[in-house]
């Protein structure tokens, strides 16, 4: 038997109070549709509906939200050039876009997530799909409210500044939730002539996988390209983990190669961390520098253990600017990080390749 849109959120989990959720669309009509499904009373409230990002600024100054779902085509102000903004007011509200240009592996999406969004989401375009709609919905909103650290902070090392060394030989980054938007971060910081290979496995579907490497590219400044097996690595270019394979490390000749990898991972991601990591410290052992940046869960922390076990450097991103700390908590509590450091000041790091003390 189905379930209505309106049960999807009836049946989630009850906490102390319903999440409070502001929605930003400028159509009265879909203003209306979400306010019904998310506004039972039950896990979530909403807390406001407004039509424009100025009106979304102002009731963020007086009210606090866990989830703003914000629209992309909105008059006056786009939601995409205002999302640093709404960000800023939302004061640790995650945002959620919901657009009907959001559509999967679409350009949209992938600037939306770049720019901060912890998640997208398709507006239907008609009423045969509202009830999917409101599944997806329902599920995106209560994994979102979910994910809030649970873990205590671990210290924040404050940025200091390295004189550069040599002391790695390859840079290997693992993301999820909120990863692309601390990826952003991490790369401005990083000059156009830095030469050291960059490898990266962020949660993502295949589909995301060609939009992603285009925005990669543009951000770091060099060639980035999805990871195809039995790729070499070279110099000054950044590699991104298929979205339906993990991304291995192996020896190949005078260097090391690509191996895609589909067999189950433990974490059960795909692609995981874990195997790049343990793959990468294998072959470059004490030279690897492994970077742990937002995400829901624990894929990374195996492998951050083995590169820390291979006396490589393992450093993750604090919890004040991580959208999820579950991956990077993870590491940082277990003892492995030498360093728990927002994005830019890990990027400071990379750029150094200095080991940290």
């Amino acid at each position: 038997m189905s379930t209505s849109p309106r049960e999807a959120f009836r049946h989630l989990p009850s906490g102390s109070r319903p999440a409070r959720i502001l929605i930003v669309d400028d159509s009265v009509v879909a203003r209306a549709v979400i306010g019904r499904l998310v506004g039972n009373g039950e896990r979530f409230a909403v807390a406001g509906a407004v039509s424009d990002v100025r009106a979304a600024l102002a009731f963020l100054a007086e009210n606090r939200v866990e989830v703003v779902l914000l629209d992309i085509e909105l008059p006056g102000m786009d939601g995409l050039s205002a999302l640093p903004d709404i960000i800023a007011a939302g004061n640790g509200a995650r945002v959620l876009v919901v657009s009907s240009s959001a559509h999967d592996g679409g350009a949209a999406a992938i600037q939306a997530l770049a720019l901060g969004a912890v998640d997208t989401l398709e507006k239907p375009s008609g009423g045969a799909q509202l009830g999917a709609f409101g599944d997806l919905l329902a599920t995106k909103l209560d994994r979102l409210v979910q994910a809030t650290p649970g873990n205590r902070a671990a210290p924040t090392a404050p940025a200091i500044p390295l004189p550069r060394g040599d002391d790695f030989d390859i840079v290997a980054i693992g993301a999820s939730t909120g990863g692309i938007h601390a990826l952003s971060r991490l790369l401005r910081a990083i000059p156009a002539d830095f030469t050291l290979p960059i490898l990266i496995t962020q949660h993502l579907p295949a589909s995301f996988m060609p939009y992603f490497a285009a925005q990669i590219a543009l951000l770091a400044g060099r060639p980035c390209v999805v990871a195809t097996d039995h790729m070499r690595i070279a110099p000054g270019r950044v590699i991104l983990a298929p979205g339906d394979a993990h991304m291995r490390v192996a020896r190949s000749g005078d260097g090391a190669a690509i191996r895609l990898d589909r067999r189950p991972a433990s974490s059960g991601c795909m692609p995981s961390v874990d195997p790049m990591f343990a793959s990468v410290a294998q072959v470059y052992g004490a030279r690897t520098l492994a970077v742990v940046l937002s995400g829901m869960g624990r894929d990374g922390a195996e492998g951050a253990r083995t590169v820390s076990d291979a006396k490589g450097c393992v450093v993750a991103q604090d919890q004040a600017s991580s959208v999820v700390w579950g991956m990077p908590g993870a590491v940082a509590n277990a003892g492995i990080a030498a360093a728990v450091l927002p994005p830019d000041a890990i990027g400071q790091v990379v750029v150094a390749r200095r080991r940290l003390p």
